[in-house]
């Protein structure tokens, strides 16, 4: 899959997501400093999913109406390590294979996804509770 890292996206889980042969750019390395929206910009012309810890991106994404093609992964977990962030990282993509088109929030014990145009409330619903139950079960200990 192609990721593009936000540049509070721990490093470690950069590399961890290069290492499992996922396409990774981080805007840290990228495109330092520049705004949100540039970003999520970027995202779209190069039909990446975003991974980030800034929650502004979600009511980005929903007022500007970002299209399917992009998807969205907001983590609101603890930052221990980058290392603790990258093995989770790694689980949680690892879960499915249609990131695209969502925004999908992760959180210590849950998971939550949106399709990002179109959405269709019974297909969320019964994915979040699906999603939910894998991503406990790889996040016990």
């Amino acid at each position: 899959m192609r990721f593009l890292a936000n540049e509070n996206f721990p490093l470690d889980a950069v590399e961890a997501l290069g290492q499992n042969g996922h396409d990774v750019l981080w805007i840290r390395v990228e495109s330092p400093g520049i705004s949100d929206r540039e970003v999520l910009s970027r995202a779209q012309a190069e039909n990446r999913i975003l991974l980030t810890f800034d929650q502004d991106f979600g009511e980005l994404a929903f007022r500007s109406r970002l299209l399917a093609s992009v998807g969205i992964i907001l983590f609101r977990i603890r930052v221990p390590s980058g290392s603790v962030v990258a093995e989770k990282v790694a689980k949680v993509i690892s879960l499915r294979d249609d990131w695209y088109g969502h925004f999908t929030v992760i959180e210590e014990d849950k998971i939550g996804s949106s399709l990002l145009f179109m959405l269709n409330q019974h297909t969320r619903c019964q994915d979040n509770i699906l999603l939910t139950q894998k991503f406990r079960k790889f996040l016990k200990p």
